[in-house]
């Protein structure tokens, strides 16, 4: 069974923020600052309130966000390391619960702000420490001097279940889009797409899912069939929703090689 679905690309509403690249190991990055890379929902704050990346607007309870500055904020929801689903589930929810109980929001940037990434973090400090949220972390900066300095880094928090690490130029002035002065390090690079088919399976598989056909950012097509659980196989991401799955590297062709499904994303 294979049912196309023809939508408009998920990311039309998509707010343009600063991005990674993908560490090569080929940069010059002494001299960089490093920070572990949070694995929860982005939340962009413009000022008046809180967005995902692709501006859909959050719901957090009012003391979340109590004494949020009148300038914009950009980092991320989370509560703790291989808890994405239950973040998604909280961030996402239009009635916000006691969840938000567990939830902090990690300032990683202070978008549009001038002065070198670190002043503008200093931004942020200054305005929390007298106007106190316990809610809000200021995520910490660690210099990198010497190439061992990130291998370490990446090995510690690899180590505690983290996702990856971001390094960053503190020389530069805020920019949005993809640079070379923002990489993620990680092990297997991730990224989306829209699922346009879901697939029936075979032998085993032959009553759920089999794969999902994925439509990327730059029009390729093609099935993702592992790193499913027995669950997502009997209730599959629907038609036209966005998923996350990691990959390494791409063939001649362009489809991503040895993909696994990593989550349904709903931000």
């Amino acid at each position: 069974m294979l049912v196309l679905f023809s939508c408009p690309f998920l990311y039309a509403r998509e707010i343009f923020l600063q991005k990674a690249k993908s560490y090569t190991g080929k940069e010059e990055v002494i001299g960089w600052v490093m920070s572990e890379k949070l694995d929860g929902i982005r939340g962009y704050w413009n000022g008046r309130q809180l967005l995902t990346r692709k501006g859909l607007s959050l719901s957090p309870p009012s003391w979340f966000i109590q004494n949020f500055p009148p300038f914009e904020l950009d980092g991320e929801l989370w509560s703790k390391r291989g808890d994405f689903e239950f973040i998604q589930s909280v961030a996402l929810d239009k009635e916000p619960g006691d969840g938000w109980k567990r939830i902090t929001y990690n300032i990683f940037e202070v978008p549009n702000q001038k002065g070198r990434f670190l002043s503008r973090l200093k931004k942020a400090a200054t305005w929390f420490k007298s106007h106190p949220n316990p809610h809000v972390r200021i995520i910490p900066q660690t210099t990198i001097k010497e190439e061992a300095d990130l291998h370490r880094f990446f090995s510690e928090v690899e180590s505690k279940g983290g996702e990856g690490i971001i390094i960053k130029d503190p020389e530069m002035v805020y920019h949005t889009g993809r640079s070379p002065h923002v990489l993620k390090v990680k092990r297997a690079r991730d990224m989306e797409g829209v699922v346009i088919g879901i697939n029936q399976g075979k032998g085993k598989y032959k009553s759920v899912m089999g794969s999902l056909t994925l439509k990327l950012k730059n029009g390729v097509i093609f099935k993702l069939g592992t790193g499913f659980t027995d669950r997502d196989r009997s209730n599959p991401p629907p038609v036209g929703t966005v998923v996350t799955f990691k990959y390494h590297g791409f063939s001649k062709n362009g489809i991503p090689r040895f993909a696994s499904f990593l989550r349904m994303r709903l931000d």
